[in-house]
């Protein structure tokens, strides 16, 4: 068998553009799973079953802004990103299909962005319409709604992008984002400033602040901070699992 030249594996090297597309549908074909959302979607009607209950009693700015930081914030969100974007690659490791894309000759990191990019698309209606009609529901006003949707929005880029990175890295993805969820986020970070500021929790519920003025403990970074850091922390984690990716071996 002949060697093939460089210029003709060049011409056969996949486009990055080409790259992402090939594994957003491939990931998007795994991930979309009947049982998965419809657990999910359940999972999500919590927040404005619990928003509906709370607006009945006529609360508080505070209360309905505590609601939407605990229940659909800081678990809804994170929980349902976990499950998808973990599964993203992880999902296709575990049954060895991911050799298929690996074996393709393309660069790592297109691969990653479009499994990132899959997860959030199945995540985003599943976690930003309830968690935003949730805050409808309150009745708290107009300023919770719109506090509300950017904090689920930039949540939702940074906890996609960090789940990826540990369906890559971490064979039970599953057990170690509920620890980070539960234990970390849920626990340790609320213990003081400087250990939630590596909690995405508290980027979340510093815009709630922002933008409501409600009174929210360990939520006192600036708009602008809550904002740009969990970007920064999802392109930082795309890298790094791009990089992992790329030097791990595939079955």
């Amino acid at each position: 068998m002949s060697v093939a030249s460089a210029p003709d594996r060049a011409r056969r090297h996949v486009a990055p553009r080409a790259a992402i597309v090939l594994s957003y549908q491939v990931v998007l074909r795994q991930l979309t799973s009947r049982s998965r959302i419809i657990g999910l979607s359940l999972l999500a009607l919590v927040a404005p079953i619990s928003a509906f209950a709370l607006g009945s009693s006529d609360p508080s700015l505070d209360d309905s802004v505590r609601l939407i930081a605990g229940v659909g914030l800081g678990l809804v969100l994170p929980v349902v990103a976990l499950v998808f974007a973990g599964a993203a690659i992880g999902d296709l490791r575990d049954d060895k299909t991911l050799v298929y894309l690996w074996l393709r000759p393309m660069d790592r990191w297109p691969i990653v962005l479009g499994a990132a990019l899959a997860a959030g698309t199945l995540a985003a209606p599943i976690t930003i319409v309830p968690i935003v009609l949730a805050a409808i529901l309150t009745g708290a006003g107009n300023g919770i709604v719109t506090a509300t949707l950017l904090a689920t929005v930039v949540g939702l880029v940074a906890y996609v992008a960090v789940f990826t990175l540990f369906g890559v890295w971490l064979k039970r993805f599953i057990v170690w984002g509920l620890a980070y969820i539960l234990i970390w986020e849920g626990f340790i970070a609320q213990a003081g400033a400087g250990v939630a500021r590596v909690a995405l929790r508290k980027y979340t519920r510093s815009i709630l602040v922002d933008r409501t003025g409600a009174d929210l403990d360990l939520a006192d970074f600036s708009l602008a901070t809550a904002v740009i850091t969990p970007v920064v922390v999802a392109v930082a984690a795309i890298a790094i699992a791009s990089w992992r990716l790329a030097n791990q071996d595939v079955d």
